[in-house]
């Protein structure tokens, strides 16, 4: 690995056709492990509050969380890029408060981009934020904080109408300065047209190969979560089947006085007898205070 990977190495990948690679962390040690395995740019995605959290939608992430797990992911960080999501209602109520959370992530959590949802009703936003030093990606296509708007997690851009609006809303973000676009869960062939007609690159999630790279939530990829997962990701590693075996294995051989073993802990040898001798009999000390005597003495204050 060659370096710190920075905004300008995406436009450069993206114009030797380079394949960009992203996934999720929240943490530092699996983002340490994504970065030592060479992966282009770390994600604290606002997906934290599905697959952290356990919640249904990533809404109710907070911005002080955000911060939280992109301080973990940032010292974590030698090589890839690290971008955090922008929370729900962070960014949507004003340029001024979107500049100030945004800054925020930078400023306390030590990311080195942003990405917020949103294309031409975003425009103004991202053009302030790009103006004072704030790096941005897009993101459209389906966008999870407006789940409830969408109808749910729906493929987006299938009619050529939504297609279009797609492509406006790449072309307005590429124009307001922002450095690349998500494209999440838009047609093959929409994606693919609309990574042609961008200078920047365009980053695809359940979007097909067309797209100028690729980002993964990291347990979809390692299968740390219950079921088959969503159908775009490809699961790389099982790590939640190992877990649940090795917690139950664990907990057989405690129940069982299988472990500890003596490897596991520390002996005083021929200084034992001794030792023990010096805390007594083993009987319980005996209670200064037993049931039924000095009732003022049952409780805090001699209150019964």
């Amino acid at each position: 690995m060659a370096g710190r990977v920075t905004t300008r190495t995406f436009l450069d990948m993206k114009a030797r056709g380079q394949r960009i690679t992203m996934l999720t962390a929240y943490d530092y040690p699996t983002a340490r492990l994504c970065d030592l395995a060479g992966v282009d740019a770390l994600l604290i995605g606002d997906s934290l509050g599905m697959v952290v959290q356990g919640h249904d939608t990533t809404l109710g992430v907070t911005l002080e969380e955000a911060v939280y797990h992109t301080r973990m992911v940032a010292r974590a960080t030698e090589h890839a890029l690290v971008i955090a999501d922008m929370p729900f209602l962070t960014f949507q109520l004003g340029v001024d408060q979107a500049v100030a959370n945004a800054g925020r992530l930078l400023a306390a959590g030590g990311a080195q981009a942003v990405k917020l949802e949103g294309g031409q009703d975003m425009q103004e936003t991202v053009r302030r934020m790009c103006r004072v030093g704030i790096p941005v990606l897009g993101h459209i296509g389906l966008t999870p904080q407006s789940v409830h708007a969408l109808g749910g997690w729906r493929v987006q851009g299938r009619t050529a109408e939504a297609a279009r609006r797609l492509l406006d809303d790449a072309l307005a973000l590429e124009d307001a300065g922002a450095f690349g676009v998500v494209l999440e869960l838009v047609p093959v062939e929409v994606a693919e047209a609309i990574s042609r007609r961008l200078r920047i690159p365009t980053i695809g999630i359940g979007s097909g190969p067309g797209c100028d790279g690729q980002v993964l939530v990291l347990h979809d990829l390692v299968g740390l979560g219950e079921g088959p997962g969503p159908r775009h990701a490809r699961r790389y590693a099982d790590v939640g089947t190992a877990i649940r075996e090795a917690a139950a294995a664990y907990c057989r051989d405690v129940r069982q006085g299988d472990y500890p073993g003596a490897e596991h802990a520390t002996s005083l040898g021929a200084d034992a007898s001794a030792v023990v001798a010096a805390l007594g009999d083993g009987r319980p000390a005996r209670d200064p205070h037993p049931p039924g005597g000095d009732p003022e003495h049952r409780l805090y204050g001699g209150k019964p």
